[in-house]
C-alpha cells in the first residue's frame, strides 16, 4: 500500500543503537508531490509546471505498487510492518532512475520497494518552460498485512518458537546489547509484539550466526518495546 505524504521535509537522526544494523539508513524524507525547488545544477527538478503523470493517473500508480509488491520472507516470519522511503527520478523520457531507499526496515524489505518502483512503466515526463525534464521525488510505500478484502489487519505476537524453526537464524539487540534468541527469550518472553521491531538487518557476527541456517538477522528492539 502506498501512502501520499504530507509536503513536509523531516531530519531523521539515527539512534545509537540502530549504528549496530549495518544497513540502517540516515536520512528520512516525505514528498510523493513535486517540492518547490528545482535543482538546476544537477538539472532535476522537483517542481515543475507540468508534473509527471502515470499511465491512468496517481490512483493506478497505487495499484501497480500493491498489486506487485511481494512480502520478504523474513518480514513475513517476525510480523515485521512499517514504511520504507524511497526517492526516484522520472526521466526526460518518462522511465522511472535512480530508485534507492532513503528510510529503511530492513529483513529485505527495501529491496522489494526499489525492485517494484524500478519496474514501474514509463510515465508521462515532466515539462519545464515547454522542455521534458528530469523530475525527483520522495514516497514512502507501506507493508502492512492484508485480508482477503485488502483491508490492513495487526499481525499477531511473533512466537520464539516460530523462529526457532525458521530456516533463517535470529539474534536480538535489546537496550544497547546483544543477544540470543535463548536470552532474548528470557527478556522478552515467550512471544513478542512485532510492532516493538525497530529494524531488522543481516548480521555476520562469529558469536551470533546460528549454524544451519540460510542466514541470521538482528532484531534491533525499539527502547520503549
Amino acid at each position: 500500500m502506498l501512502v501520499l505524504p504530507k509536503r513536509n521535509n523531516y531530519i531523521y537522526f539515527m539512534k545509537p543503537k540502530t549504528l549496530i544494523a549495518l544497513f540502517i539508513c540516515m536520512a528520512f524524507a516525505a514528498g510523493l508531490q513535486a517540492q518547490d525547488t528545482a535543482k538546476t545544477q544537477s538539472r532535476v527538478f522537483t517542481a515543475v509546471e507540468q508534473e509527471p503523470a502515470f499511465p491512468g493517473g496517481i490512483q493506478q500508480f497505487f495499484k501497480y505498487i500493491s498489486s506487485n509488491l511481494k512480502y520478504p520472507r523474513v518480514a513475513s516470519i517476525l510480523g515485521l510492518t512499517g514504511k520504507v522511503y524511497l526517492t526516484f527520478a522520472v526521466d526526460k523520457d518518462g522511465s522511472v532512475t535512480d530508485v534507492r531507499p532513503v528510510k529503511c526496515l530492513g529483513a529485505g524489505c527495501e529491496s522489494e520497494a526499489v525492485r517494484v518502483v524500478s519496474m514501474s512503466p514509463k510515465w508521462s515526463p515532466g515539462v519545464q518552460k515547454g522542455k521534458t525534464v528530469r523530475v525527483q521525488y520522495t514516497m514512502p510505500i507501506s507493508f502492512d498485512f492484508k485480508t482477503e478484502s485488502g483491508d490492513n489487519v495487526l499481525p499477531e505476537n511473533t512466537a520464539m518458537k516460530k523462529l526457532r524453526k525458521a530456516e533463517y537464524g535470529f539474534a536480538f539487540f535489546i537496550k544497547g546489547k546483544t543477544y540470543t534468541l535463548d536470552e532474548a527469550e528470557k527478556i522478552l518472553g515467550k512471544s513478542f509484539n512485532p510492532a516493538t521491531i525497530e529494524a531488522v538487518e543481516n548480521f555476520d557476527d562469529p558469536k551470533f550466526v546460528v549454524p544451519d541456517k540460510k542466514e541470521t538477522y538482528l532484531v534491533v528492539m525499539k527502547n520503549d518495546g
